[in-house]
């Protein structure tokens, strides 16, 4: 007999030609069988980094009025996933989402998009900060990158490699926030991995998982990483091992589009690999 399907909503921008965001969102967690409606926060014609003269549309003033539907037809969630969020605006709308669209069961996975090798997006500034901490305090797991996570606790960028006293530091710091699990990425011991942490504040346990490093700025491994890791939590998988699979599933992803020559810019090939995702026993 067939298990009722999980339905996660993802709150992200669009990108038309790109895999970062919704196009990533949407693919992974649908092979991984969750049903995945979609609000996007503003649609753009490609992704930012290594662009120029690309389009942007805002598209703030839609949010609630496709919460205001949904809210007609009685729509329920197992998760809501948010990602990169454009305005303090949009904070504020979707924090507004998250308190009409949650159920008493419902997982709030939310991404805290804000930076990257200890530099703040352009697009930000200080407040933002101080805006998504607040923010975070919905959420049920977040996934910060090192640069995020020190933003969210107000301490200065440091370069690593990290030790492991540093980052179950900075998980059991962030996890006062209010999220019951966190999980940070881009943590590394040595230059030749790389990968991701997880704290689980009701268990009081850590578990980190490594790959090889591979050289190069990848645009949307991030995204996929935290989609792979909400498909396999939603699936009731272990916590260490869905960690595992999710830096495992990234980095065969990175190596792919490294060897292949593709232009990084436009994200990571996983299309090629998402029969790897499907749960146990199910076929395309």
């Amino acid at each position: 007999m067939e298990t009722q399907q999980k339905r996660a909503i993802a709150i992200h921008d669009i990108s038309c030609a790109g895999r970062c965001s919704l196009t990533v969102a949407l693919p992974v967690l649908s092979v991984q069988g969750i049903e995945t409606n979609v609000i996007p926060t503003a649609i753009l014609s490609t992704q930012t980094g290594g662009f120029e003269g690309y389009t942007y549309r805002d598209l703030t003033e839609d949010i609630l009025p496709v919460v205001r539907h949904w809210k007609t037809l009685h729509r329920t969630c197992d998760a809501i996933y948010t990602g990169f969020l454009g305005s303090f605006q949009q904070l504020e709308i979707v924090s507004n989402v998250i308190d009409q669209l949650k159920g008493d069961e419902t997982l709030v996975y939310i991404d805290p998009v804000m930076g990257d090798g200890g530099k703040l997006y352009e697009t930000f500034d200080m407040a933002f900060v101080d805006g998504m901490r607040e923010f975070c305090k919905k959420a049920d797991v977040i996934t910060p990158n090192v640069t995020e996570a020190l933003l969210l606790l107000g301490r200065p960028y440091r370069e690593g490699p990290y030790e492991m006293a540093f980052v179950e530091e900075v998980l059991h710091d962030l996890s006062t926030l209010g999220p019951s699990k966190i999980v940070l990425t881009g943590v590394y011991p040595d230059v030749g991995h790389l990968g991701a942490a997880i704290y689980d504040k009701n268990s009081d346990e850590t578990y980190v998982a490594y790959s090889r490093a591979f050289d190069g700025t990848f645009h949307g491994a991030g995204d996929l990483f935290a989609s792979v890791l909400l498909g396999k939590m939603l699936q009731n998988v272990p916590l260490k091992q869905a960690l595992e699979a999710s830096v495992t599933f990234t980095a065969t992803c990175i190596k792919s589009t490294g060897e292949c020559g593709a232009d990084t810019r436009f994200g990571l090939n996983f299309e090629p690999h998402l029969g790897l995702l499907l749960p146990e026993g199910r076929t395309l």
